[in-house]
């Protein structure tokens, strides 16, 4: 998740800088463009093409469709709303994930992790310091695009093990370049990209690529209630990304936010694992 994450972060920053230049859906079908070739050379590459049947599964779809029209929601409201506040809310995505997991898989959560959980929410929200705006078409937008998060990590859960993650990443980015288009030549006028934008959107199509396998991995191998946390480290991410190319540094608020965050993310991990060490009952034994 920490991987996948950082992979995120390195995409939209590429994407960031494209972004003074062109428009939004352009950019996303440019760099879904550069995803896609580079999704299906990895494929090639690690010998699944046997598997890229797998793209036809009813779940890589749903999962491609929600990714989908996340994008889409997350970039109609970072174009009329602060990226402050979009950050804010589309933190809520864990707290959405982890209800999923309780009430759609039946997974158990705690009182202890409940807190835990809200404690990197409260950090999230210190380190994107949003302002008391109103609730507006586009802040309805960016819940959309949270809500859509939660929906893509918890049917990503449920695509068969045998479909290669690469495959599932793979019909993602096709789906998100087939958005992207559609709206570009719908509603922007295209502009024509230079050689520099091409090389940020190719470098952000693989980056988007890695992202998507880091997280589909991490909810393979690990519960959801302890794995949904460690997406508050978009957050640090993002600043660390900030202090490299703009100069930007955090402020002391921010800071503590960051430390909230990573506690945390390590307090919940720690929380799954003396859960999983722990003695089974005999009752449950039975």
């Amino acid at each position: 998740m920490l991987a996948g994450t950082a992979s995120f972060v390195t995409c939209d920053t590429f994407m960031k800088l494209v972004s003074e230049d062109l428009p939004p859906f352009q950019i996303l079908f440019l760099r879904g463009i550069a995803a896609s070739l580079a999704c299906g050379v990895l494929v090639l590459v690690r010998g699944e093409g046997h598997a890229i049947a797998g793209v036809r599964n009813g779940r890589a779809l749903m999962r491609a469709l929600a990714e989908t029209l996340s994008v889409l929601c997350y970039i109609v409201a970072l174009a009329q709303m602060p990226i402050a506040d979009v950050i804010a809310i589309v933190q809520i995505a864990p707290l959405i994930v982890i209800l999923g997991a309780a009430f759609l898989l039946r997974e158990r959560i705690g009182a202890a992790r409940v807190v835990i959980v809200l404690l990197g929410f409260a950090g999230a929200l210190m380190v994107a310091q949003p302002g008391a705006s109103g609730i507006s078409p586009a802040a309805l937008l960016a819940f959309a695009s949270a809500v859509l998060i939660a929906a893509r990590d918890l049917i990503g859960r449920g695509v068969p093990a045998h479909i290669p993650v690469t495959v599932v990443a793979f019909v993602t980015n096709v789906m998100v370049m087939t958005g992207g288009a559609a709206l570009s030549f719908s509603v922007e006028t295209w502009t024509a990209p230079t050689y520099r934008h091409l090389a940020l959107l190719g470098a952000a199509g693989i980056f988007v690529t890695l992202g998507h396998a880091g997280l589909l991995a991490a909810y393979r191998l690990g519960r959801t209630t302890v794995i949904a946390p460690f997406f508050y480290s978009f957050a640090p991410w993002a600043l660390v990304a900030g202090l490299i190319v703009w100069r930007a540094l955090p402020d002391p608020l921010a800071l503590a936010g960051i430390v909230l965050i990573i506690v945390s993310g390590v307090a919940n991990a720690l929380l799954g694992q003396r859960r999983q060490h722990s003695p089974v009952p005999a009752t449950d034994a039975a």
